[in-house]
């Protein structure tokens, strides 16, 4: 999400015109650039290009890279014979004369001089010929004055955590601190290339290998991988590790893959991608594996088992004190155990998933080590394995350093993954250090139970583990709520919008209930505040439930509410102050949602074509 946001941020500023213009402008610079070679005799062996071509100096490739590395630049060595050569917008003509000098090529300023009237060589296919960008926040802000106030009133619509707690249960929200944040900006860290020579990145290497042993000594495991691009694909790598190590025992048809009902949710997803066929195992009453289908599971695929999925502490937000129990089934049938790393910060510094039976991990960085999260990504995602399973890493066919020789392949494009954003988590620990880290995972669970407690007596908490507490996030359940007084979790969210709250998780892992995880970041004033909101909203809830207001009509059904509806006519059975301020507290700081209600279940179902009418193409 991070990196996305600042592509988008860049599109905005340049729009379609300026972007048009940059890449033109790249594209006549490599043309340029080919056309001094081919003047000198040296074949331009790609004929049509963008900013990418190959040149031929026959057994001479190697020293035209020496040559141009020696001088600032990089060039890429496809073979003995051939050097590929890429421009971009940042290419100088300083940088196009280097790159002559390196082939030997007598190099003037009167050759770069032709570089606006140089003939392009795309292929006409390759002309865009449609509109583009054509929203007007593409063509509306030039100046950084007004991108910057553009930004702002971005900022201005956002329920942020630097405006109040964000408290989306298995999302940990936590604060991404400015003294982190900061590095991945810093040209030493943001300019270099992932496939940039090695020797020219020991910086980075020196940092990617400190974060690998740090992460491996957290988590008890032997090994680790950055490569992963995220979640998802820490899960796909750890699965395929898994395949290979049953391959090299000869255990070629082990492709059973347990997963609990209360596993996380692209669990199962990750199976299927790795050739496995997914086996749901139910959970008891209380939320935890059931071990008497496990068992059964068990006896019944053991011949075919590769792995089980678990999720520790699990979704439903509890410990599970049969989580060693079920790891020694599991490996006695034959299979891995894969522990789902979403939910590590409740683990942190307490326990470690190598040392308590788990095989393999992924570890979300952009969840527990202070990466922002959102989106999908793109965070990272890297893969802890114990030692049996660190030969089946993912590797790279272009960077012997980014894993073993007899690892599967690459999962992601670069050696290692999202590395811009390594210096995050590297910061993080750096700065919190293992007594940090445990206090971090121990207010984390204890807000959470905090949280718990504080609002059982108006809704009740769907699972508990032992002494009835909850791990780092509780689940609420409202389903007895809605069929009392119609009011659903839907309207509780936008309703929270009202008191200056992000909701929390809806209906997942449960539908009809709500997961709240509040992590470490939160004092106990805000973690009172939103206690207040909720017991308030409860209250609110008893009033429609009475029928002192309607169904149709009370400000949970109609939240949340904006300035403009506030001053607009009013004729609802409520009072402005009620629907603008619910309590007192939210006056000191008043959040004004930009929209009203969205009703997006129904544009999920209802889909509305955007194309132009069939009448468009009459000619």
């Amino acid at each position: 999400m991070l990196l996305a946001v600042a592509a988008g941020m860049y599109a905005v500023y340049h729009g379609p015109g300026g972007l048009t213009d940059i890449a033109d402008r790249v594209h006549r610079t490599a043309v340029v650039l080919a056309n001094g070679l081919r003047r000198q005799g040296i074949p331009v062996l790609t004929t049509t290009f963008f900013d990418t071509f190959q040149v031929r100096v026959e057994g001479a490739a190697h020293d035209v890279v020496s040559r141009a590395a020696a001088s600032g630049i990089n060039l890429r060595l496809v073979d003995a014979d051939t050097v590929a050569i890429a421009c971009d917008e940042t290419t100088s003509r300083a940088d196009v004369l280097t790159v002559w000098q390196a082939f030997g090529v007598e190099a003037t300023d009167e050759r770069l001089d032709r570089v606006d009237d140089a003939t392009p060589e795309l292929a006409d296919a390759s002309w865009r010929t449609s509109t583009f960008l054509t929203h007007p926040v593409f063509h509306a802000y030039r100046s950084e004055t007004s991108m910057l106030r553009y930004l702002r009133t971005l900022s201005d619509k956002d329920v942020a955590l630097d405006r109040s707690m964000i408290p989306l249960g298995s999302c940990t929200m936590k604060l991404n601190a400015t003294t982190e944040m900061e590095p991945i900006s810093w040209p030493e860290f943001a300019d270099i290339h992932p496939f940039a020579p090695i020797e020219q990145a020991a910086g980075y290497l020196a940092l990617i290998r400190q974060l690998e042993s740090w992460l491996a000594d957290v988590t008890g495991y032997d090994a680790v991988s950055l490569q992963p691009n995220a979640g998802s694909q820490g899960e796909l790598a750890g699965l395929l590790a898994i395949n290979a190590f049953h391959a090299a025992n000869g255990d070629v048809g082990r492709n059973v893959c347990l997963i609990p009902a209360s596993a996380h949710g692209t669990n199962a997803a990750s199976a299927a991608m790795a050739g496995q066929r997914v086996v749901v195992v139910a959970c008891d009453d209380a939320g935890n594996i059931d071990l008497g289908d496990l068992r059964a599971k068990l006896d019944l695929h053991a011949a075919k088992l590769a792995a089980i999925m678990i999720t520790y502490p699990s979704t439903h937000g509890v410990f599970e004190s049969t989580v060693a129990e079920v790891c020694a089934a599991v490996h006695d049938a034959g299979g891995q155990v894969y522990v789902d790393g979403a939910n590590l910060n409740a683990l942190v510094g307490l326990a470690r998933p190598g040392r308590f039976g788990a095989d393999v991990s992924h570890l979300n960085l952009h969840k527990t080590f202070c990466i922002p999260h959102g989106g999908g990504g793109p965070g990272v995602g890297p893969v802890a394995v114990r030692a049996h399973l660190a030969p089946f890493l993912p590797n790279h066919p272009l960077a012997a350093e980014a894993g073993p020789a007899t690892g599967p392949g690459p999962v992601a494009g670069a050696p290692f993954g999202s590395a811009g954003v390594l210096p995050i988590p590297w910061a993080y620990i750096r700065l919190m250090g293992l007594d940090g880290l445990t206090r971090a995972t121990q207010v984390a669970i204890l807000s959470a139970n905090y949280l718990a407690r504080r609002l059982a007596a108006s809704y009740p908490v769907l699972y508990t583990g032992r002494g009835g507490l909850v791990a780092h996030e509780c689940i609420i359940d409202l389903r007895a709520i809605t069929k009392e007084s119609g009011v659903t979790v839907d309207d509780v969210a936008k309703r929270l919008i009202d008191y200056g709250f992000h909701a929390p998780t809806m209906s997942f892992p449960v539908a009809g209930t709500l997961m709240i995880e509040p992590t470490e970041s939160e004092g106990l004033d805000e973690l009172d505040r939103f206690v207040d909101a909720m017991v308030s909203i409860r209250a609110e809830i008893a009033k429609v439930a009475s029928g002192e207001w309607s169904r149709e009509d009370n400000p949970l059904h109609n939240a949340p509410h904006t300035a403009e509806s506030i001053a607009g006519a009013w004729d609802r059975g409520y009072s402005r102050d009620l629907a603008a301020y619910p309590l007192a507290s939210v006056r000191k700081a008043k959040y004004w949602p930009p929209v009203s209600r969205i009703d997006g279940a129904y544009g999920d179902r209802n889909l509305v074509c955007s194309c132009p009418a069939p009448s468009a193409y009459e000619s």
